[in-house]
């Protein structure tokens, strides 16, 4: 398989990872426990979802020959997902905004937040998956590379969004005594990315 060739499918872990990417930058403002090994839980659960989705769908593509029921809904299943975490973080913010420094309790590492965040990120990777039997066409082995495609989207998403941990850890060190500002951003900054999500399956947008 040609580089020529397999530049899409790179291109496309980058464009799945941005969202993450937003997401991980939210992460690293608003948790106020992150260790090293609940910090590689983030990278480690996005990549592996960006990598899962995609093959699912590549099979499913293989199994049928239209896929047109889940595409007319993934992107609201993603936005409600992100507008219950976003508007979750906004509700905590502007409660710890009313009490006192004393009394405000730092936000801690939450796996089934980052589960969902996970799921809500990459559902728009099942279309990758059902158009990689077009981009490996003529491909020798194609479930292979179709493991290896997914493999590098994973990968992409992984180092994509470890930068955006870091950058996020970075910023929150900014809020350290005004944990509300971080969590009423961050809480906009997913409900945000829903909304792109939507708008995004509707019209074409430059990012």
């Amino acid at each position: 398989m040609s580089f020529v060739a397999f530049l899409p499918i790179f291109l496309s872990g980058v464009s799945l990872a941005v969202d993450a990417f937003a997401v991980s930058i939210t992460d690293g403002m608003v948790y106020r426990d992150l260790t090293k090994s609940k910090g590689l839980l983030i990278p480690l659960t996005f990549g592996l979802f960006q990598s899962f989705m995609p093959i699912v769908g590549f099979y499913i593509s293989m199994l049928l020959s239209q896929i047109n029921f889940f595409e007319q809904i993934d992107h609201w299943v993603a936005f409600a997902l992100l507008l219950i975490i976003g508007g979750k973080m906004i509700f905590d913010g502007i409660k710890e905004r009313k009490l006192p420094q004393e009394e405000v309790k730092q936000k801690k590492f939450s796996m089934v937040e980052v589960l969902t965040q996970g799921v809500a990120t990459s559902i728009d990777a099942l279309a990758v998956g059902f158009s990689l039997t077009a981009m490996l066409d003529g491909v020798k082995n194609i479930q292979l590379w179709a493991w290896i495609s997914v493999a590098v989207i994973g990968i992409t998403t992984f180092a994509i969004v470890v930068c955006g941990l870091l950058i996020g850890v970075k910023v929150g060190h900014l809020f350290k005594k005004k944990t509300w500002i971080a969590e009423l951003i961050g809480g906009v900054v997913l409900i945000l990315i829903g909304v792109k999500i939507v708008v995004g399956s509707y019209v074409k947008l430059p990012f």
